[in-house]
This record gives structure tokens, C-alpha cells and sequence, in this order.
């Protein structure tokens, strides 16, 4: 498994509609939606950010799923998703209107970069949609722990913009700074991006279903669905899970790990709420981090 940026510290299911809430907007309020740009070669499956030398306040690390709900943690039955009080570099993906939050419709999970300021989604929960969007990190019960951050642009790869090619269904975004300046990873943390990992190994996945107050989560073993595309097998990750991080390694102390993977792919993450799917990040999610990160 290569490591990109080094860690810091649906109940409509038919085929093809995947865990996104469809939105029948289009991107005009974020701009064009950007294609994947070439970049130098040797950048793909290369390190990124070498990590950026900020202390994450203690108030913003992560927090092991197991401290924030010890009893989902304990009485969650197998294979199945059980609710949590969020995760500080995880959230919601919200419309928003004139100030005010409108309904959340899809996951995503700040990520480490030299900037500190980019998340990564599923790109069908963010492409062509022109509202307003805000990522809510550590969503739970209606709070906003650690603030409201706007969307400032989306970045997705030239594959997925000219057929929606489901090995492509990836997007990162660019979170505006809060109002004292300080990027969302200096107070969220952040998790590591990491490329080709392998089938076998246990992971963390987390989604906020439509119309739920909390994320849900469990834990299993990764499968290979096809050569480019992983399966997790686990209940209660319905519409709205989509973009939700795949996480491996995580830490103990932090709650954080490597992202590699996120709820999309084929069947834009599943037809069911039982098996969930993701691209597997490869050397064009390298190169669409690298475009990111470039603010290109």
C-alpha cells in the first residue's frame, strides 16, 4: 500500500442510483468541475504532503469510535452498521441556502495535504450540482462541533466527467478556511491518503445514511470485487452513505487512519444496504490529489 499524505498529528436503491441523494441541481455555483490534469511524471503513486508542521488542538483529534460509543461499540451486532457520536475528521455533506443547512446527502472525510484543506467524497454526491455545499464535520444530533465548512471547489477526474466511469468515482474538495484562517485540518486532523492497498485486511467504514441524526460503522475484512473495485459486506449503509471512507490502519490514540477507498465505485456503492463497494485508489487518484493539492 503506498501512502500518499502522511497522517497527521439508500432506501431508493435501484440500480445505478447509488447512496447519493439525487440533488437536481448543477455545479454553477462551485464553477466548471475540474478535470484531471496531467502532472509531472513520477507524481503518481508518489508521497504528496510530507505533512504539514501544525499541532492539531487536542478539542479537534480524532477519537477512537470505541471512546465516542462505547455502547454501540459493545452490543453492535455483526455485520451490521451501528450508530456513533461521529468522528472529528468525518462528515456530512449538506446543501445550504441562505445561511441555513438544508438536508445531508452524502459522507466525506477531511484528508492530509501541504494546504490543509481538502476533503475527499464520491464523485456522483458532488458532480454537476450547482447549491451551495457545506461538509460538517463530526455531525451528530444536530450539532456541529467543529463548524460549518463551505465548498470551494470540487475536483473530479476527466474519466468520470465524460462517462462516469465507475473506477473514476472519486472527487476531493476544497474547504474554505474558517474565519480566523485556520484550514479544517488543524482542527479536525486528518486522514491518510493511500493508494493500492490490498484485499484481506480489516477496515473501518463510516456513512451517515438520509434522514439519521449520527453515522453508523462497522468493522470487516476488505474483498475484492474485480481487479479495480473493493466490496465490504455490512448492513444499514443505505442513501446517503456515499463517499463515507474506507479506513485501515486506524490509529488507537487518534481514531484516524489511511482512506482507501470511499462508498461509490460500481453501482455508485451498492444496489443494497448490505454490500457496499469503492474504486480503488490508484495512480489517477494520485494524480487528481497532486491537481488538488496544486490548486489547479
Amino acid at each position: 500500500m503506498r501512502v500518499i499524505a502522511g497522517r497527521r498529528s439508500d432506501s431508493d436503491r435501484g440500480r445505478g442510483g447509488g447512496r447519493a441523494r439525487r440533488l437536481s441541481v448543477c455545479l454553477g455555483a462551485l464553477g466548471a468541475t475540474a478535470a484531471l490534469l496531467l502532472l509531472a511524471a513520477g507524481s503518481a503513486g508518489s508521497a504528496g504532503s510530507a505533512g504539514r508542521a501544525r499541532s492539531v488542538p487536542a478539542a479537534g483529534r480524532g477519537v477512537p469510535i470505541e471512546q465516542l460509543a462505547p455502547a454501540a461499540a459493545a452490543t453492535a451486532p455483526a455485520g451490521n452498521g451501528a450508530p456513533f457520536g461521529g468522528a472529528a475528521a468525518v462528515g456530512a455533506l449538506f446543501t445550504e441556502t441562505n445561511g441555513k443547512l438544508g438536508s445531508h446527502f452524502c459522507t466525506a472525510s477531511v484528508v492530509d495535504s501541504k494546504a490543509g484543506d481538502l476533503a475527499v467524497t464520491a464523485a456522483h454526491c458532488v458532480y454537476e450540482k450547482s447549491a451551495a455545499i457545506v461538509f460538517v464535520p463530526g455531525y451528530a444530533d444536530g450539532k456541529t462541533p467543529y463548524g460549518v465548512w463551505p465548498v470551494s471547489k470540487v475536483y473530479t477526474d476527466s474519466a468520470w466527467d465524460s462517462g462516469q466511469d465507475p473506477d473514476h468515482d472519486v472527487a476531493f474538495l476544497r474547504l474554505s478556511d474558517a474565519s480566523d484562517e485556520a484550514p479544517i485540518e488543524d482542527v479536525t486532523g486528518a486522514e491518510t491518503l493511500a493508494t493500492d492497498a490490498p484485499t484481506g485486511q480489516s477496515v473501518q467504514v463510516i456513512g451517515y445514511p438520509d434522514g439519521t441524526a449520527e453515522p453508523v460503522w462497522c468493522t470487516g475484512s476488505l474483498k475484492g470485487f474485480s481487479a479495480t473495485q473493493f466490496e465490504f459486506d455490512c448492513g444499514g449503509y443505505t442513501t446517503g452513505t456515499s463517499g463515507g471512507p474506507f479506513l485501515a490502519d486506524v490509529d488507537a490514540a487518534t481514531g484516524q487512519g489511511s482512506v482507501i477507498g470511499v462508498i461509490g465505485g460500481y453501482q455508485q456503492g451498492g444496489d443494497t444496504p448490505q454490500v457496499s463497494y469503492a474504486a480503488i485508489f490508484s495512480a489517477a487518484v494520485t494524480q487528481l490529489y497532486a491537481t488538488a493539492e496544486a490548486g489547479g
